[in-house]
């Protein structure tokens, strides 16, 4: 293949968190500059073009989270069948993790950490010297080097209103999607994101941020999810942003994720945050308890999570908090006690109903796999699933898991308001406590009656988190229903 001819390229992502994917959108934008045609394709929201994928010298799929690669792996069958000749790559932070059942797949390149820079090289290896060339064995397959983004091409990926929506009361809004950095400086044994990024982050340019977000608003977007897997690993650098939008478009709002320990120490900018049209700020704490939070090197207390829901009450701000409900160290009584304490806090309605039934996921090459009390349990890994399966060494523990799950999946499915919902796992919740220690449902503790009906706290219609194990139910579901949480 001649070094100056174009070469045709399909990203394919099939799901992210009902979001229309950066991770296609930037990449695209590098590859059409460096001369490859290029047609991104989201699978959460549209069928796979059988004439593109045979038409394909380059097919790279898109794994930012475990149920993404789950369903790419589903796909991917089929891709190979309609064109065995091309070069296939995987990129993102779940190919550097699964590399070796990947390659053995047929993967014949792998990309994890920054990767637009890189696919670039693999599209030019592949004009140069075909699509069956193999990813040099002697480079890294994470990196982290600095990159000089470009602004994502968003030209071809399905509009904005296929999307998850932002629900405010009977509002909803168009949702656009970006990040302004990657990685985080934070080492929490459960994160998918420490395996390849190692403590460190990496910043998107501000002018590239604030040029994605005009596109996005141009498109019809009225609000915007910033991605970062912490919006204050560089509060500098995302105040600015913010600070910027805000005084371009003073009626756009947006929502961040933040770590608790970061709200603690920056405190002082949560009037900013408020000021500048942030509507909540959703936090990983995981749990309550502090034998759990240690386990999980989580970096913050019981007390900090508390306190932060109070400063959030003083400033006037809105918290979506949430868990990881069901872990080895979780104990009938714990998550009792994580149910009254979301009540106690007048947080019911701040908290999406799948984090009653979320589940530890322990991935390849997790720092859980660090611990003792981990290896005492796992089986061995599962390629099939891409997990170390775990019993709890409480039985019970896992049944009451199950009834949840199943529970929070039937409300959903009919609609019903979070706090029925969480009266409905308060129920359950407190018979399975009751029958554990043989005693009647009297006298158990009651839940008080809510408050009146008020302002709804404004919520995204996709309210999914990739440290939950999906089942083979949700992996049906994920990518034909994102405005549905699964």
């Amino acid at each position: 293949m001649a070094a100056s001819s174009p070469i045709r390229a399909v990203l394919l992502s099939t799901y992210e968190l009902g979001r229309q994917p950066f991770g296609l959108a930037s990449p695209a934008a590098w590859l059409r500059e460096a001369n490859v045609e290029v047609m991104c394709t989201d699978l959460a929201v549209e069928q796979l073009d059988e004439d593109a994928i045979r038409a394909a010298d380059l097919i790279a799929f898109y794994l930012p989270m475990h149920t993404a690669t789950r369903l790419a792996l589903r796909h991917f069958d089929r891709v190979r069948w309609l064109n065995p000749s091309a070069h296939i790559c995987f990129y993102g932070l779940y190919a550097s993790m699964n590399e070796s059942y990947l390659r053995r797949l047929g993967a014949q390149s792998i990309l994890g950490g920054e990767f637009e820079e890189r696919l670039v090289a693999i599209a030019n290896l592949v004009r140069e010297q075909g699509r069956g060339v193999q990813q040099d064995p002697d480079e890294p397959v994470i990196s982290v080097a600095r990159q000089r983004f470009l602004t994502p091409d968003r030209s071809g990926l399905p509009p904005l209103e296929r999307y998850a929506k932002l629900q405010v009361g009977h509002e909803t809004r168009v949702v656009g999607y970006t990040e302004a950095s990657r990685g985080c400086r934070h080492l929490c044994r459960h994160c998918p994101i420490v395996p390849v990024y190692g403590g460190r982050f990496r910043i998107v340019q501000r002018d590239v941020v604030l040029e994605d977000v005009r596109a996005q608003v141009a498109a019809g977007a009225r609000h915007i999810t910033f991605g970062d897997p912490d919006f204050f690993n560089g509060p500098s650098h995302s105040i600015a942003i913010v600070t910027a939008l805000h005084e371009e478009f003073p009626e756009l709002t947006y929502d961040v994720t933040i770590k608790i320990e970061h709200l603690r120490k920056n405190r002082e900018l949560l009037p900013v945050l408020r000021d500048t049209g942030c509507l909540f700020v959703i936090s990983a704490v995981e749990a309550i308890d502090d034998i759990t939070l240690t386990a999980l090197d989580k970096q913050h207390t019981r007390d900090d999570f508390v306190a932060v829901v109070k400063d959030f009450r003083d400033v006037g701000l809105n918290l979506t908090p949430t868990f990881v409900t069901f872990s080895p160290w979780t104990t009938l009584a714990s998550y009792a006690e994580l149910l009254a304490t979301i009540e106690a806090l007048d947080l019911i309605d701040h908290v999406a109903p799948i984090q009653y039934a979320i589940r530890l996921l322990i991935p390849a090459g997790s720092r859980l796999l660090e611990l003792p009390d981990i290896q005492r349990i796992i089986g061995p890994f599962d390629e099939k699933a891409l997990v170390y399966p775990w019993e709890h060494p409480d039985p019970r523990v896992d049944a009451l898991h199950q009834t949840v799950l199943q529970a929070v999946g039937e409300a959903t499915t009919m609609d019903e308001s979070r706090r029925a919902v969480f009266s409905d796992v308060w129920e359950l919740t407190h018979r399975a406590v009751a029958a554990s220690f043989r005693q009647s449902r009297e006298g158990a503790p009651v839940l008080a009656a809510g408050p009146e009906p008020g302002a709804a706290v404004p919520h995204l219609t996709e309210p999914w988190y990739c440290c939950a194990e999906p089942t083979e139910d949700q992996l049906l579901l994920a990518p034909s229903e994102p405005g549905k949480s699964v």
